[in-house]
């Protein structure tokens, strides 16, 4: 077996070619593993808005709150199926194009008109900044991840529900990060009274006091009353559905752009290794006259193109640990709005990416290595 410091001593003394190649699978491994952190991190985002312990009623036939409405009078009866021990808020939900901050445009941001237990219903969300709305007032307040990224989303400005119709935003609030974050919060009549939705609630949450058997209960004795027309799934559940689109539209458009530039980087590599092979005739005849085989000369180039795909992944999976510092904002398909996410790290996105490097290395050091192995101990010699 020829030593592998061999191959890593032949990268080294070529240093342009290896660090075009190995640029070129950083670059892939760079968009691969972002894609996936954003896809990820939009996951967990929405995941960190669910309750264990809390259910989403919704109207039957619709999927997310938006295309949702329920009758007061149908609320207090599904809450009143969940029993003495449950708590409840009835909340509604609708967007408004707002203008962006520091860049041209507009983008749908999303209002929940919530009651006065809102927050209390909610241990994880707390004010930050500023003070709670006032029940009943046209005051409101501005999740931490959206607060100065529109006009009128800070403490002190203002923003339209509808024409004529402002609300004065008194707090920031956060909550873990979660998509609560990128909503704007007022009360739930005056964003009644100003979309002329009087009497609905888009959705129920509902924290129930038992476990899961509860649940299963408190589903079946909702759902089979066919005079209410609703629909029960947990909270959890809800946002999984909800990330669903959005996470398949950047996973999908992410992949493609990745095998796009994936190809370029394999040509490289290939190109890199063939030139490798082309000048080094005369160490490969010397191999071969000392009587490595074939097999071992094709094993050690191929050992070489890996390793050098090994240390372009590891430069492109550590540039890509340092968009976890950096937050964006994109459209949530499921409610047409901006939400506000991180990129999100695991060890499987890094090792899935690294598995991608190899491959890359494989794949591009290939058909370099044969002509390696094929080549004549005498011809190469002469060379």
């Amino acid at each position: 077996m020829i030593p592998i410091s061999y191959n890593v001593r032949s990268l080294a003394v070529r240093k342009t070619s290896t660090a075009a190649a190995g640029l070129g699978m950083a670059l892939v491994v760079f968009v691969f593993s972002s894609v996936l952190m954003l896809s990820n991190g939009l996951t967990k985002t929405l995941g960190r808005s669910a309750a264990d312990d809390v259910v989403v009623v919704l109207r039957k036939g619709s999927d997310n709150e938006l295309s949702s409405g329920i009758e007061e009078g149908s609320m207090k009866i599904a809450v009143a199926a969940a029993g003495s021990g449950a708590k409840a808020v009835g909340e509604i939900v609708t967007v408004i194009l707002l203008d962006k901050v520091g860049e041209e445009g507009v983008s749908n941001v999303q209002v929940r008109g919530v009651p006065e237990e809102a927050l209390a219903f909610r241990p994880t969300a707390r004010i930050v900044a500023g003070r709670a709305p006032k029940p009943g007032s046209d005051e409101a307040i501005v999740g931490k991840a959206i607060r100065g990224r529109f006009k009128g989303l800070d403490i002190g400005q203002k923003f339209e529900l509808k024409k004529n119709r402002s609300c004065t935003v008194v707090g920031v609030f956060e909550d873990g990060g979660s998509s609560f974050e990128s909503e704007a919060w007022a009360d739930i009549h005056v964003v009644r009274t100003a979309f002329g939705r009087e009497g609905l609630v888009s959705s129920i949450r509902v924290r129930l006091p038992g476990g899961s058997g509860a649940f299963d209960g408190f589903k079946a004795n909702v759902e089979q009353n066919r005079q209410l027309g609703l629909h029960v799934m947990r909270e959890a559940d809800f946002y999984e559905k909800q990330s669903q689109m959005t996470s398949m539209f950047i996973s999908i458009t992410g992949t493609l752009i990745a095998v796009f530039f994936s190809i370029a980087a394999m040509i490289g590599a290939a190109i890199t290794m063939h030139s490798q092979v082309a000048h080094r005739q005369r160490e490969i005849g010397t191999l071969r006259a000392l009587g490595f085989s074939r097999l071992t000369v094709l094993t050690s180039f191929l050992i070489e193109s890996i390793v050098l795909a090994i240390l372009g992944g590891a430069v492109g999976a550590a540039a890509s640990l340092l968009l976890g510092f950096v937050e964006i904002s994109t459209m949530n398909f499921a409610t047409w709005s901006e939400i506000c996410l991180r990129f999100e790290p695991t060890p499987g996105i890094l090792v899935r990416s690294m598995i991608l490097a190899v491959v890359m290395g494989v794949v591009g050091g290939f058909f370099p290595a044969i002509k390696a192995a094929r080549t004549s101990p005498v011809a190469a010699m002469r060379a």
